[in-house]
């Protein structure tokens, strides 16, 4: 009798095992969250285009030969101020492109000439920062729709209380999953844009520093005297 009751004490355990061992795919849980989920979603992946984007646009962009203002400076100095412009004319960044537009004001005051590159120079910075807001954006909304969901899931929770008349784990949890998830989700997608949109504002502000740099060196290049 004994061996009888340990025998099936032990199937039930055996049976009970799998059932405690389950676990919730993460697909699943983030279900839960309800509809709210799918704007979430949404603003996910326009964090993740922007940003993908932007880097390659950013990094195009300041990618800058080592010695190109080392040739625009022999080319100069030698008098040989085609030569020059053909190299910044068919170099694709920004500071090529300033320096161009120098090249081309030669013969004019320094001042006339400081200003056209310092013109172009706010025109790329212009083209560098391009949809570069949605992501701020983006790291403002998102948290704003995880409240949104902790109010939904809230309702939720209240409504099923109301409408069963029980106060029981079963029927505040879908309020709940709704509140805990949709907080969560908003709060991580909103730190992935800010953390994104900081980090292209540094790579941003290092690509203006080269330009900065061009620039003044150009502009003593001018001041130097011919060969």
């Amino acid at each position: 009798m004994f061996n009888l009751l340990q025998t099936d004490t032990l199937q039930k355990v055996v049976s009970a095992v799998p059932a405690a061992a389950e676990k919730i795919s993460m697909w699943s849980l983030l279900e839960k969250g309800g509809w709210i989920m799918y704007p979430l979603y949404l603003l996910l992946a326009g964090a993740i285009f922007v940003f993908v984007e932007r880097l390659i646009a950013i990094r195009r962009a300041s990618r800058i030969e080592s010695n190109f203002m080392n040739i625009i400076r022999d080319n100069i100095m030698s008098g040989n101020v085609q030569a020059a412009r053909n190299l910044a004319r068919n170099t694709n960044n920004p500071v090529a492109r300033m320096i161009d537009k120098g090249i081309q004001r030669i013969g004019k005051p320094l001042d006339a000439i400081e200003k056209s590159m310092e013109n172009v120079g706010k025109l790329e910075m212009y083209s560098m920062e391009r949809n570069l807001s949605i992501l701020s954006l983006i790291a403002g909304i998102a948290p704003m729709f995880g409240f949104l969901g902790t109010i939904v899931g809230m309702v939720q929770l209240f409504y099923g209380i109301a409408s069963t008349g029980e106060y029981t784990l079963n029927t505040i949890a879908g309020g709940i999953y709704t509140k805990m998830i949709t907080s969560a989700t908003g709060l991580i997608i909103g730190l992935i844009a800010y953390v994104g949109y900081n980090f292209l504002s540094t790579q941003i502000d290092k690509t203006a520093n080269k330009m900065e740099a061009a620039s003044a060196e150009f502009i003593d290049i001018l001041q130097e005297p011919t060969r």
